[in-house]
């Protein structure tokens, strides 16, 4: 099992020196969803909510959080990300909306983290927006679903 890297030896928390380790194009897809009534996801697929275009909102939402990452997890480094991509998908047999982020960057520590804040914000968005008329929605499932780059390659969840 792998070490906490984010404590040094007297187990003070720092951030980690990744000033030795090589560039590399690194990539990280994280997935949750968000559950909701029928009529709460008629009516943002239909665009007929009073504040606007939900899942265009809730996308720029996501990406700027992925920029905003470091700002919000202490121990973060900042990166010059080259990519974000939200993808979501209405569900009505289940009443879900599902969100797929896919960030990338080129450098020396992976993004992982943006991706998962990409994707939490998304979901927390769509519920800032609806929840005057549905407060029961839940946020599932917000994991990590692939990463490569870097030392240690590729991850993916076989689940």
């Amino acid at each position: 099992m792998a070490e906490f890297t984010h404590f040094n030896a007297s187990g003070e928390a720092h951030m980690v020196d990744v000033g030795d380790k090589a560039s590399t194009r690194r990539k990280a897809v994280t997935e949750g969803h968000i559950s909701m009534q029928p009529e709460t996801l008629e009516m943002i697929v239909e665009g007929r909510h009073k504040k606007g275009d939900v899942l265009g909102i809730a996308r720029v939402a996501g990406i700027m959080a992925a920029k905003k990452a470091p700002d919000l997890i202490p121990l973060c480094h900042p990166l010059a990300i080259t990519k974000v991509e939200i993808d979501l998908q209405a569900d009505a047999e289940t009443n879900t909306i599902h969100c797929r982020a896919h960030v990338e960057t080129i450098g020396q520590t992976g993004v992982e983290i943006e991706a998962l804040c990409a994707t939490q914000v998304t979901l927390l968005t769509i519920y800032d927006m609806c929840k005057a008329v549905d407060r029961g929605m839940a946020i599932h499932q917000v994991r990590l679903l692939e990463k490569s780059g870097g030392k240690s390659g590729t991850w993916e969840r076989v689940d």
